[in-house]
């Protein structure tokens, strides 16, 4: 579950890095990338977001885009956080962004969409090039995805969602399972989605593939490599 996804633009050379998770670095020299020409951050969440701190191990440039709203629980948006928490880093500029309102980061066209992941604010990504292929990804969240966000998110080419384990397991969870339907739990607990879940999501965006990513330990090997759970270091051409 330590997040980070690399989306190069081939029209333009560019390539954009959605989340910076603590290993990136070692990501990017073991794939042998050059450094992102921007990056998106969903949420402050260590695993999505402290892999920043190497950023200037890898350049001395990098447009950083989060949310600019206000969270009322920490007081503050997505972007004055991560601007705060990393001021000692000159080789970032954070760029607060409007939720559901599109931005252009390395030769893209980009959304932030609110999500469910309680209890801090949390944003899936919508990714577009000029061509018009569509990677989205959920950002960790429930099943409870707001209707806006399900609309800016539907008919990818590829959907990356939130699934943490399979849904037997929720009940090792002391708050059990939501969102069930045919008596399938598709939220863990309160704070992401289940296999099932994930999946129920991408039929319901029309997805036309999905991957399942922040799979967690407790799976078992049937199902923790089945075919639509992603694994470390995996290409997709869209």
């Amino acid at each position: 579950p330590r997040f980070s996804v690399h989306v190069r633009n081939e029209r333009t050379g560019e390539s954009l890095l959605l989340d910076t998770s603590p290993d990136f670095r070692y990501q990017f020299l073991r794939e042998g990338l050059s450094a992102p020409d921007a990056a998106v951050l969903t949420h402050i969440h260590f695993d999505h977001l402290h892999g920043l701190g190497n950023v200037f191990r890898l350049t001395r440039d990098l447009p950083v885009h989060a949310a600019g709203e206000v969270d009322p629980v920490t007081g503050e948006s997505v972007a004055e956080t991560v601007r705060r928490q990393y001021d000692y880093l000159d080789a970032l500029a954070v760029r607060g962004q409007a939720p559901l309102e599109t931005f252009e980061a390395a030769g893209f066209e980009v959304r932030l969409v609110p999500v469910d992941h309680p209890p801090l604010a949390c944003y899936g990504v919508v990714v577009e090039s000029e061509s018009g292929v569509k990677l989205s990804i959920s950002g960790d969240t429930t099943y409870d995805v707001p209707d806006s966000s399900r609309e800016a998110l539907a008919d990818p080419d590829l959907l990356i969602a939130d699934g943490i384990v399979h849904a037997d397991f929720c009940e090792r969870h002391p708050r059990g399972g939501q969102h069930y339907a045919d008596g399938t739990a598709r939220t863990f607990g309160t704070k992401h989605m289940t296999f099932e879940g994930a999946r129920a999501l991408a039929s319901d965006l029309d997805a036309d593939g999905v991957r399942v990513v922040h799979v967690s330990h407790f799976p078992p090997p049937a199902e923790a490599f089945g075919d639509d759970l992603a694994v470390d270091g995996e290409q997709f051409t869209l």
